[in-house]
């Protein structure tokens, strides 16, 4: 196991805006992208959740084929690199991408494993406000003083965007002091949840949810957990938003 080297990027979309309405599924794939049930899962979803940003944690990449995501732009943070494969959170879009921020966390899990990966990504509104978008697959097996220093380290890079923003992906609140840091963090930076229908759909540990979108300057039109049938260990969030309207 190497660290990271590549940060793959296939950005075929730059000359278009986001407008209308904005569908933004996020999921935990258990490292199963390349998985052909599932491909065809994912291929029926985008058939009845109309998705213009796909968030995916845990992302798995063959070195020498990509993801094979045909008709989308992506860019990926990997956080672990073999000689076959990369693995990461993977922001798709079929949109422009201005910029690209690839980190890491700070901390390795058990100080000696590794560390994990958030991707920022920022893609243009048709009013020419700018969209941040926030992937994140959070730190786990640490102490929770390390999480909280993961939270504001986050937060200091989201802190300067003015504007329209979308933090999501796999938290890791599995108890009622990481879910506080991350309630904490919401309120600081003016995000709303995106509460889901069925959310017993949702992953949990110790009755905990552990996947979220929140947004901000941003209307909510609908949000839903989806049960896939266990196709990955989480299953698929979405949730859809307006563009049209600037709130008040």
């Amino acid at each position: 196991m190497l660290r990271p080297q590549l940060a793959p990027r296939q950005l075929a979309h730059q000359h278009l805006r986001l407008e209308g309405e904005l569908g933004v599924l996020c999921w935990n794939t258990q490292k199963l992208t390349l998985d052909g049930d599932f491909r065809r899962c994912l291929t029926r979803l985008m058939g009845q959740f109309p998705t213009a940003l796909l968030l995916l944690q845990e992302a798995k990449l063959a070195m020498n084929g990509g993801l094979r995501l045909e008709g989308w732009s992506y860019a990926v943070s990997p956080n672990i690199q073999t000689h076959s494969h990369l693995f990461g959170v993977l922001t798709a879009a079929r949109c422009a991408f201005d910029e690209v921020a690839a980190l890491l966390s700070h901390t390795r899990e058990l100080n000696f494993a590794t560390h994990k990966s958030l991707i920022l990504t920022r893609h243009p509104l048709a009013d020419q406000r700018q969209l941040l978008v926030a992937n994140i697959h959070a730190i786990n097996f640490v102490r929770h003083g390390l999480f909280y220093n993961e939270i504001a380290a986050l937060k200091r890079e989201l802190f300067q965007h003015r504007g329209p923003l979308i933090v999501a992906g796999d938290f890791n609140v599995w108890n009622k002091k990481r879910r506080r840091y991350l309630s904490d963090f919401c309120w600081e930076m003016g995000l709303a949840q995106a509460v889901m229908e069925d959310p017993h759909h949702i992953k949990s540990l110790f009755r905990q949810p552990l996947d979220f979108i929140f947004y901000r300057d941003l209307t909510l039109r609908s949000a839903i957990a989806i049960d896939t049938q266990v196709v990955s260990d989480h299953n698929p969030i979405y949730a859809r938003f307006s563009l049209s309207e600037k709130p008040g």
